[in-house]
């Protein structure tokens, strides 16, 4: 059967976040005609296998530590808090096809075509689009979005397929007893804390002493003694070596930590060890679009590629932040500048504020304090910290209270906040408005002046001295 033919202004490859919000605007605000096309679930990693979900989970850890506390507090707890896993999760899945069905509504009502199925490119203007009926449509574009996302990555550990990575997380029908969780960035982190909050036993495995080492190294510290007083196992300067399947859904994982040589049975292993961008079946070489050492497509600030007609952002190109209102800010932006006749609208890539949902959680914008001592020298810096016990902790005991620390990284004459790293009950919450501030270019000044919320955490922002 001889292909369907189509053509576009603008075919947007990638069902994400990113990639949906470029082409509704193209559409919706401007009339340009565009398709979009997903392979897997709409919403990308985000809602299916992410931020949504993640959240949602962290939700059910956070109840967790509540019902812990609450004796604390003169709740009498009479029976043991049992988690019902499987109910957990299939109304979890539940919200999230939701979730689907409502970005797919919003593409009708912008008027994007969408197509379900694998895009392959035919030549630098021609994508084949393989429906899930295997029906084959060609689709001529005048533009063209890579906004495909990414994937996690498997090690070469022999084993390695006896784990599982984060998407498979989502897909687990029973709660872990005993938990391997291989990685040191935020994935990693996020899933050992819930894991253990949730009752799991949980062993996190760190290639160094510390983990999320891209943060300000008051998180790094605070983080990894917080996690190991409230009992995660933490395995640092480790490998793996095997893995083992022992039966009845059990794995035998070999490793070396600090420690020496081990081995441990868990019925668990998920391996957080960084992300790959979803390009391997694309055909990407025939385009000419260039891409670095990891993969990554190479653009610019506009989210050009070296290829004129040919644009990427999210997890798919090497912009470095691989974070969902980042795709959408950027491919909003991106829209209004191809068919909206605003000549220079691009993504602003620096202080965009971050947030961790570890226990507790993190929020983070701007600069390291190494990072602003090599930028503006440590001699034209003030550095601002504070620990404290949030006033939630006020009534337990103090090997029961997690620390709340905060620090603020002021440069110049004029103390401009160029950095804040904040960890502790609230800290995704209170980083939103403090984002705006230091993006407005706030200073120290600017913070004293501000009359606290007491009593809350985040007034510690605005009375360090």
């Amino acid at each position: 059967m001889a292909p369907i033919k189509k053509e576009c202004d603008y075919l947007v490859l990638g069902g994400g976040s990113g990639g949906l919000a470029s082409a509704r605007r193209a559409s919706g605000m401007y009339g340009a005609k565009a398709i979009a096309v997903e392979v897997k679930r709409l919403g990308g990693t985000c809602v299916n296998v992410g931020c949504v979900p993640k959240k949602i989970t962290w939700n059910a850890a956070a109840i967790a530590d509540q019902i812990k506390d609450a004796s604390s507090y003169g709740f009498s707890v009479k029976h043991t808090a049992e988690f019902d896993w499987k109910t957990f999760s299939n109304k979890r899945a539940q919200f999230v096809k939701k979730l689907n069905g409502i970005y797919e509504k919003n593409l009708e009502k912008d008027k994007v075509e969408y197509l379900h199925g694998l895009a392959t490119f035919l030549d630098p203007h021609t994508v084949k689009v393989t429906l899930d009926d295997n029906t084959e449509v060609d689709i001529k574009a005048k533009k063209i979005l890579v906004a495909v996302g990414g994937h996690p990555n498997l090690p070469n550990t022999p084993g390695a397929e006896l784990g599982i990575t984060s998407d498979g997380f989502f897909e687990l029908e029973k709660q872990p007893k005993k938990v391997a969780v291989v990685g040191a960035g935020y994935i990693a982190v996020e899933m050992a804390g819930m894991l253990h909050a949730l009752g799991t036993e949980t062993h996190l495995f760190i290639r160094h002493d510390k983990f999320l080492r891209t943060f300000d190294p008051m998180i790094q510290e605070k983080v990894v003694a917080e996690y190991e007083r409230v009992g995660v196992h933490i395995h640092k300067n480790s490998s793996q070596s095997k893995v083992e399947d022992i039966g009845n859904g059990n794995k035998r994982l070999h490793y070396k930590d600090s420690n020496g040589e081990g081995t441990m049975d868990i019925d668990c292993l998920l391996w957080a060890i960084g992300r790959s961008p979803e390009l391997e079946k694309l055909n990407l070489e025939i385009t000419g679009v260039k891409q670095n050492d990891k993969g990554h497509i190479i653009t610019d600030k506009y989210q050009n590629t070296n290829v004129p007609h040919i644009y990427s952002l999210g997890d798919a190109c090497d912009r470095g932040f691989e974070l969902t209102p980042v795709a959408i800010a950027a491919g909003r932006r991106l829209s209004e500048r191809l068919f909206g006749g605003i000549e220079d609208a691009h993504l602003t890539y620096e202080n965009i504020p971050s947030v961790v949902f570890s226990h507790p959680t993190v929020g983070s914008i701007g600069l390291t304090e190494p990072e602003a001592q090599k930028q503006y020298g440590a001699e034209n810096l003030k550095v601002y910290k504070s620990t404290f016990n949030d006033l939630y902790y006020s009534m337990m005991e103090q090997e029961e209270k997690s620390p709340t620390s905060y620090k603020l990284i002021c440069a110049g004459k004029e103390e401009k906040v160029v950095g804040i790293h904040i960890l502790g009950r609230g800290s995704d919450e209170v980083m939103q408005g403090f984002g705006v501030a230091v993006k407005m270019g706030a200073t120290k000044k600017d913070f004293d002046r501000c009359v606290a919320i007491h009593p809350t955490a985040g007034e510690e922002l605005v009375t360090m001295t």
